[in-house]
């Protein structure tokens, strides 16, 4: 585990290959198994394989931050992570799920990385739009977006550790 934990990278280029669904779906079941607050298991996961909504959910975040390129680098495979907003560790709950996911992405030799502006995504109008359509009437808030897919070279190195993070009280 520490190994995953030391060599995950974000990837930022990825191949048009699509991953496996059984590798898709182990992914998943990681962000299912994360801590949640008291256990309220609060976290939804919209696994977006289809193209064109990829590619629509790709334009709206980057309408977010005035832009036009490709926020989600190419990767074939956007999982978005929603978390119920009663909850007071909703974005903590979602969180750390979208850690597991990463890590369970490297650990399956898949590229992954986090991309924010899931929160105004979905408080558009658009954004709320496409939850009802997808069965999502309850109050969510995006927490943030996986993107999955194969590298399209080599991940970059890990930037080495900054001393002095660790104080030890015995």
């Amino acid at each position: 585990m520490l190994d995953v934990l030391k060599t995950r990278r974000s990837i930022r280029k990825y191949t048009d290959e699509m991953p496996r669904d059984e590798d898709l779906e182990r992914i998943v079941e990681a962000g299912l198994y994360a801590p949640t607050g008291m256990g309220r298991q609060g976290v939804k996961f919209v696994v977006v394989k289809n193209k064109e909504m990829r590619d629509h959910l790709s334009k709206l975040n980057a309408g977010v931050m005035g832009s036009d390129k490709d926020p989600f680098y190419g990767a074939p495979v956007v999982i978005v992570v929603l978390s119920k907003k009663e909850y007071p560790t909703y974005i903590y709950d979602g969180s750390l799920a979208i850690g597991n996911m990463l890590n369970e992405a490297h650990g399956l030799g898949l590229g992954s990385c986090w991309i924010h502006r899931a929160k105004e995504v979905f408080e558009g109008e658009e954004g709320r739009r496409l939850l009802k359509e997808w069965g999502i009437e309850e109050d969510y808030e995006g927490i943030g977006n996986v993107i999955i897919g194969f590298a399209d070279g080599k991940a970059p190195e890990a930037s080495p550790r900054l001393d002095h993070r660790v104080i030890t009280i015995e």
